[in-house]
């Protein structure tokens, strides 16, 4: 019963949404607040309809970008919890290296994407870096926040129980820094997408953001939005996903 009632507002809100959505693209309305034609701008309907019909086409491409998708956050993952613990065990490593992260995250991924495409070709392995460098910034700085909010209490008492540096990184700095890291995991997973489409605009002749560019050259305004509700899926998924992995692991939250 209270799942229900946690998932009826937001339910009720996208219904009333696309209701007026619809209301608005079929009679005109929103065209003509738009200043464009009206067949540039579809309702629901002709979005689902466009799913359904070009579904062999979108299927495909959905695919191609889900695999970018999935092994670009997986690579995001092991590389940003690897680093979180150096930084996390070595202050000079942290007080070195921290700024630079930061700094990294004022360089345009679409400035970076046509380099990658030069030193690694048009395979999917740029694709996976790119992707991969849009998630692992919150997943890295979560995960090390996570471990640096240790109760120094905690700390002294194992001290006090005469555990290792490894005892006390087990068993009470991972278990803090878990709510953190998958908070940082559960941002990564909404923009993963967005990290392939922009890969796949850099250079690829296949997947839901080459989709899209090919479709907005076409003027096939419905299928653009296919493709957008298909990504929009991908990282509600992709984040439900990792919602469940956090309900099964912090069991004591």
């Amino acid at each position: 019963m209270r799942d229900w009632r946690r998932w009826l507002p937001p339910l009720l809100l996208l219904a009333t949404l696309i209701g007026a959505w619809q209301i608005a693209a079929s009679t005109g309305l929103l065209a003509e607040l738009l200043g464009i034609e009206s067949f540039l701008v579809p309702s629901p309907a002709e979005v689902a309809s466009s799913l359904w019909d070009n579904r062999p086409l979108l299927a495909e491409n959905t695919w191609v970008t889900l695999r970018e998708v999935l092994f670009g956050f997986g690579c995001a993952v092991v590389v940003g919890l690897l680093f979180a613990v150096l930084l996390r065990l070595s202050d000079l490593l942290r007080h070195a290296a921290y700024p630079l992260l930061v700094a990294s995250q004022a360089v345009p991924i679409l400035a970076l994407a046509p380099i990658l495409l030069v030193w690694f070709g048009f395979g999917i392995v740029p694709k996976l870096v790119i992707v991969a460098l849009v998630c692992f910034f919150p997943i890295t700085v979560n995960a090390l926040d996570g471990l640096r909010s240790v109760d120094p209490e905690a700390t002294k008492l194992m001290r006090t129980l005469y555990a290792s540096r490894w005892q006390i990184f087990r068993r009470v700095e991972v278990p803090t820094a878990l709510p953190s890291t998958f908070s940082g995991a559960k941002i990564a997973a909404a923009i993963a997408p967005i990290g392939a489409v922009f890969a796949e605009w850099a250079g690829s002749s296949s997947g839901l953001g080459h989709l899209i560019l090919e479709d907005n050259g076409l003027v096939e305004t419905a299928r653009v939005f296919a493709s957008v509700t298909i990504l929009a899926v991908i990282g509600l998924a992709l984040f439900g996903l990792v919602a469940l992995v956090e309900r099964l692991v912090v069991t004591w939250r």
